[in-house]
């Protein structure tokens, strides 16, 4: 049925980059036969589910959504696809992203939002929320360096989880910023992304950066039992989804959960994006020194950056990373 689905209205969505069929029935097969001889490995079991297109997958291109890679191809899984195959899930697609992991505009097209064909998707992760909300996947990967999974998820109405830098392997993505940028699933339900956090959290040799740290679901646990922090100054202001929003609230309060009126330490934003700017310009240093960079669809967005990032300081990065740390 996914399938099915996925066929009849990527033209619509434009948010697929490649179907991966011949994959999927080799391990939707593997899952009947395990599952009729009694072998369950766990709850993704014979699930469908999409990847980002910056995620590598042996066999198939990983365009990075970007025309200047669009025939590229990398013969490796990438660890979060290891992790995924161990589990049973089935990978059925590679989804778009905004070309570099910015936006919703990828060489094929612009992904658009399954409530609302008129608009965009949102992104970095598009394909993933646009899929997700229009159950043409169990639940897919996303990825996040400043707000590519919480956006789109946002948009499309599909629960993201960005996790804690360091907690998901990294290994065989698409770098962007070796010190911001973050994998995590998108799904239709919070528990759905506890599921698929248990599946790929931890540490692995693809990423020096990612680490063990203890996770557990306590899926029968009633919502009257839980204290959720939340930050009212936040929603105390004026924007486009401040209704939702404050019924999400009265929601959650009905239900008996402990809503925590908190506050958080002002981000050194600027520091941030400080950083993100010099990383991204050095990771993609080569596509602007041959020229290739001029072949992407837009050339408002990572190029003009890219170009503008090879003149950051060093002395200004490094006082961003130590105000990053302060």
């Amino acid at each position: 049925m996914k399938w099915i689905r996925l066929k009849k209205y990527r033209s619509v969505l434009e948010n697929v980059v490649t179907l991966t069929e011949e994959r999927a029935m080799r391990q939707a097969q593997r899952a009947d036969e395990e599952l009729d001889a009694g072998n369950w490995r766990g709850p993704l079991h014979g699930i469908p589910w999409g990847a980002k297109d910056l995620l590598s997958v042996s066999g198939y291109k990983t365009t990075w959504g970007a025309m200047p890679y669009r025939d590229q191809t990398i013969d490796e899984d990438a660890s979060v696809v290891r992790l995924l195959d161990a589990a049973g899930a089935v990978l059925v697609a590679k989804l778009t992203l905004g070309a570099l992991a910015w936006g919703d505009v990828w060489f094929g097209g612009k992904t658009k939002n399954p409530w609302n064909i008129e608009v965009g998707s949102s992104g970095s992760s598009a394909g993933p929320g646009a899929s997700v909300a229009a159950g043409l996947v169990g639940f897919a990967i996303g990825s996040e360096t400043l707000g590519s999974i919480v956006s789109p998820s946002s948009r499309n109405a599909v629960t993201g989880l960005r996790p804690t830098f360091g907690r998901v392997s990294r290994g065989g993505a698409m770098t962007l910023s070796w010190t911001l940028d973050k994998l995590g699933p998108m799904c239709r339900s919070a528990e759905g992304c506890a599921l698929v956090f248990s599946a790929i959290h931890g540490a692995d040799s693809g990423d020096p950066t990612a680490v063990t740290t203890p996770f557990s679901w306590p899926a029968e646990r009633s919502i009257a039992q839980l204290r959720i922090g939340y930050l009212k100054t936040a929603f105390d202001e004026e924007y486009a989804n401040h209704d939702a929003d404050g019924q999400s609230l009265s929601v959650l309060r009905n239900l008996g959960a402990e809503l925590i009126d908190m506050e958080l330490p002002v981000a050194p934003l600027n520091a941030l994006l400080l950083m993100l700017n010099a990383e991204a310009a050095a990771a993609f240093d080569e596509l602007i020194r041959t020229g290739a960079a001029d072949e992407m669809v837009r050339q408002d967005l990572w190029p003009e950056s890219f170009r503008r990032g090879r003149f950051i300081p060093a002395v200004e990065y490094i006082n961003a990373n130590r105000a990053r740390a302060s």
